[in-house]
């Protein structure tokens, strides 16, 4: 039988699998973009607010996130109104973690499931319990290794914490994160020299991990 596939529009967004392999290149640029007024530091001008603070939230968070995850920070730069990564996604680096040790990270980042709770509090598990608590860690093992959840880690806190402080809700970032491959070394050296130059403007020194 044969199967027949939907020819994909050219002008649709690619999903975000599509976007990030990397079985073609390690290395990514990644930008955030806040809506709004809003702004991750700096000085709002129009009413003299200053927001400079923030960058603090988000270089904690980066920092964090780099010793959690198989995700290497090679540079950032944090702006008024977003923020620049470049990143090297290293995901073999996740298959010799111990299952305790996966969920140690996991867990240091969310509470994790109550059977998981369970297990961490070394309570007495039966075998299918333990076979799901396995599964848990395999799930979380390959979190641990991807761009999106990453982002998603690092956006989400920074999001309440801001809403929180403008006493509002809704989005705080523009769209879901963009990523560009750097798929050459000329590539990945021009983007770290634009980030760093971006950062050295801001702060007057390259900001790296």
């Amino acid at each position: 039988m044969s199967t027949v596939t939907e020819d994909k529009d050219p002008t649709m967004p690619k999903a975000r699998a599509e976007l990030v392999s990397v079985s073609d290149t390690p290395f990514y640029h990644v930008i955030s973009r806040c809506v709004r007024r809003t702004f991750l530091c700096g000085q709002d001008r129009a009413t003299g607010r200053c927001y400079e603070h923030r960058r603090g939230w988000i270089e904690e968070r980066i920092r964090l996130l780099a010793s959690v995850f198989a995700v290497d920070v090679a540079a950032y730069a944090v702006m008024s109104n977003h923020y620049h990564l470049v990143v090297k996604l290293s995901p073999d680096e996740v298959e010799p973690w111990s299952m305790d040790g996966v969920l140690a990270r996991w867990c240091s980042l969310y509470k994790g499931p109550p059977l998981v709770q369970r297990y961490h509090r070394g309570d007495e598990l039966c075998a299918a319990e333990l076979r799901r608590v396995e599964e848990y860690a395999e799930t979380f093992r390959q979190r641990l290794a991807d761009l999106s959840w990453f982002m998603k880690c690092l956006n989400e806190p920074i999001s309440r914490q801001a809403n929180r402080e403008d006493e509002c809700t809704g989005h705080f970032w523009e769209s879901r994160f963009k990523s560009q491959a750097l798929d050459t070394e000329e590539a990945l050296l021009s983007c770290m020299a634009y980030v760093d130059c971006l950062a050295s403007t801001i702060l007057s020194g390259p900001r790296q991990l």
